[in-house]
């Protein structure tokens, strides 16, 4: 049987406050017992939308509820689900708005990054990842300090103003479908999966491309404490090798063995 291990290390734009971080992040570590396979996502909401913030935290907790209206990762499911989403976002509209441009602003959307992921088979000899994702919010699977495969397959250069998403307006569904990718790998005892949002996906991939693998999983794997990842964050904001965005990392472990302790940062 093959534990998973979660911890999440996240900062807000510098000049924000913690409540206007726009990322979203939550993980299930499953239950065998139950059928409940281990699931992550992160999401990373578009400052410019209406009310991202809510609407990123809509999509990561509807992702991992397994026993309400979580999806299966494959197309029909996530159209399924992106469906159900949307509904469930008009839903909970306000009944009258502020302003005539809170109404504009409403209409016109909102919108965030995605990327999911479930492990599968944690109870047999071969367990493996599938994830979905839209936009560059980027998984990384690494195994004994060195990189095997990222998902999506974005290059240094390929992180921009304007991904994909997932949009909170119907009309957008046919768009976002074919956008969708998916991707699998097999998994091994001690293999790390890394979820990182855009600013800091991409200063993993300018760094490994500049210094190779080393120092980017050594300094990522031993990561302990929230306040050294925010001196780290800000540290490569003031040295111009990370955009000032919100920043957010999910770190998962794959393991045959249980923890040795537990460590809880307040």
């Amino acid at each position: 049987m093959f534990n998973t291990r979660m911890v999440t290390f996240w900062l807000q734009k510098d000049g924000s406050h913690p409540h206007e971080w726009e990322d979203g992040a939550m993980g299930d570590v499953g239950d065998v017992g139950r059928g409940r396979n281990p699931r992550f996502v992160l999401a990373d909401g578009a400052t410019e939308a209406y009310d991202a913030i809510r609407w990123v935290d809509h999509l990561v907790t509807s992702f991992t509820d397994q026993d309400g209206d979580a999806p299966e990762l494959d197309p029909p499911s996530m159209l399924r689900w992106f469906t159900a989403v949307q509904q469930a976002w008009v839903a909970a509209a306000p009944q009258t708005f502020g302003t005539i441009f809170e109404e504009h602003a409403f209409a016109d959307g909102s919108f965030a990054t995605l990327l999911g992921c479930e492990i599968r088979d944690a109870d047999g000899p071969a367990p493996w990842w599938r994830a979905v994702a839209l936009g560059d919010t980027v998984l990384f699977h690494v195994r004994r300090g060195a990189l095997l495969v990222h998902f999506p397959p974005l290059a240094p250069d390929d992180f921009g103003l304007h991904p994909d998403g997932v949009d909170t307006r119907p009309a957008a569904l046919p768009l976002m479908m074919q956008q969708l990718t998916s991707a699998n790998h097999g998994l091994q005892s001690d293999d790390e999966l890394f979820l990182a949002t855009d600013a800091l996906a991409e200063w993993i991939l300018r760094t490994r491309q500049l210094e190779g693998d080393g120092r980017v999983w050594d300094f990522l794997s031993h990561l302990s404490h929230p306040d050294v990842f925010a001196q780290f964050v800000a540290d490569s904001r003031v040295a111009g090798v990370m955009k000032n965005d919100d920043v957010t990392l999910m770190r998962i472990l794959v393991s045959e063995s249980d923890p040795e302790l537990v460590v809880v940062c307040l």
